[in-house]
């Protein structure tokens, strides 16, 4: 079973391919890079309180071959090739984070080099999706182009046939812009304008959007979202004609002109933590205010040990070359066939996991944030995301779901 999990997972040359012969030291060791500091910090109590949950529900389970899974101590910094470093010297096998995608190939050099494997639970740059790192890096979230689907599927139900695109100047704003313009297409929506606009200046490129005549706008920022409103509202393209991304949802409240976005939708990636995930989290930690990139930390944790359980050895190249396969996702051959596998059994905890390796069959862990199932390049191949639409208030309430795959 061991050999059937671990072999030809990925694309030649990467730690997904050819079976990884076992070379662990019998305990496997989690080490968690958290990188927010500042306006940011937030971020890192509910990773810290869901990697120590999941420790907690693996050792309840029997550990990793019968001995307690350790998580390593955690520091807190930017500078993540630090962290990594140091985590390499505490023998880490398999290391959660970082947050910020900016921050993540200063980590994933070190890391792979020392065939550690990483998995970040919020890391959202497309351009992660190609980096080289030798197979050893995935992550539980999904790229920031994976909403242009959601987004051009919102405005779609919204009854409008033409859509203009607002977005802010960098990659953000330039890579979902180019996303939402091809699910547009696919949809069969005609994308009448693509403006950006620099943060605090957006009037010219929301009178040119108000030119275009679209049905529907949608707004794409992060910095510069506030602003871009108030210009889109002046334009009379506000309320239920905008569609926000993810980066654009906010608390806006009196911040905007009276009933400005009454009306509006804008979506979040994730799930909503059920009630039974929250009162684990909050007994981890009491004090626990969010719990953002919970779900994806947690997965991440359990998902490596599933991964080691399976290849039966703790180094990360064994638990590189089974993630793939423990997920859910279609392991490959080398030459990007598909390749024979045991048949799978889909399970939602640790504990049943190792259970349906006992019995001989392939787990397929879909846990607190979802169906996972990584591809060749260790992305999750399915997203979801939260819809919150707003009130007259300016502030918004969930009102729904949606699911992406990597197929639209």
């Amino acid at each position: 079973m061991a050999l059937a999990l671990t072999g030809c997972l990925g694309p030649a040359g990467s730690a997904r391919v050819a079976s990884a012969d076992a070379s662990g030291d019998g305990t496997l060791r989690i080490g968690l890079i958290l990188d927010n500091t500042g306006q940011q910090n937030f971020l890192n109590a509910p990773q810290l309180a869901a990697a120590k949950l999941a420790v907690k529900d693996i050792n309840a389970a029997g550990g990793h071959k019968g001995k307690p899974v350790e998580l390593l101590p955690e520091t807190i910094s930017t500078d993540t090739a630090a962290q990594a470093k140091a985590l390499v010297a505490a023998k880490a096998d398999v290391v959660i984070g970082p947050t910020d995608s900016s921050r993540a190939p200063a980590a994933i050099d070190v890391l792979a080099n020392a065939k550690v494997a990483i998995i970040s639970p919020a890391n959202t740059a497309p351009a992660l999706s190609n980096y080289k790192s030798g197979g050893y890096y995935f992550r539980t979230s999904a790229a920031d182009t994976a909403q242009a689907s959601v987004l051009a599927k919102l405005v779609k139900d919204g009854g409008a046939r033409t859509l203009a695109v607002l977005h802010e100047k960098g990659d953000y704003g330039k890579d979902i812009a180019a996303a939402v313009a091809d699910a547009a297409k696919q949809s069969g929506l005609d994308a009448v304008a693509d403006e950006e606009f620099t943060p605090g200046a957006a009037q010219q490129a929301a009178d040119a959007v108000k030119t275009a005549n679209p049905d529907a706008v949608v707004l794409v920022a992060r910095e510069g979202a506030q602003g871009a409103i108030a210009e889109l509202n002046n334009a009379g393209l506000a309320g239920k004609k905008l569609v926000l991304s993810d980066g654009a949802v906010n608390k806006y409240g009196s911040g905007l002109g009276a009933r400005a976005l009454e009306g509006t939708r804008g979506i979040q990636p994730g799930v909503f933590p059920s009630a039974a995930f929250q009162t684990d989290l909050v007994a981890v930690d009491p004090g626990l205010k969010d719990m953002m990139f919970a779900a994806e930390t947690y997965d991440a944790v359990i998902l490596a040990a599933v991964a080691a359980a399976a290849a039966e050895d703790d180094a990360g190249t064994s638990i590189a070359a089974s993630l793939v396969a423990v997920s859910g996702g279609a392991p490959a051959t080398a030459a990007g066939q598909p390749g024979s596998q045991a048949a799978s059994q889909a399970c939602t905890t640790y504990k049943e996991c190792v259970e349906a390796l006992r019995a001989g069959r392939r787990p397929d862990y879909d846990g607190q944030s979802g169906r996972i199932n990584f591809d060749s390049r260790g992305d999750i191949t399915q997203a979801n995301y939260m819809v919150y639409t707003y009130g007259e208030d300016n502030l918004a309430t969930m009102s729904g779901t949606e699911t992406a795959t990597s197929s639209g």
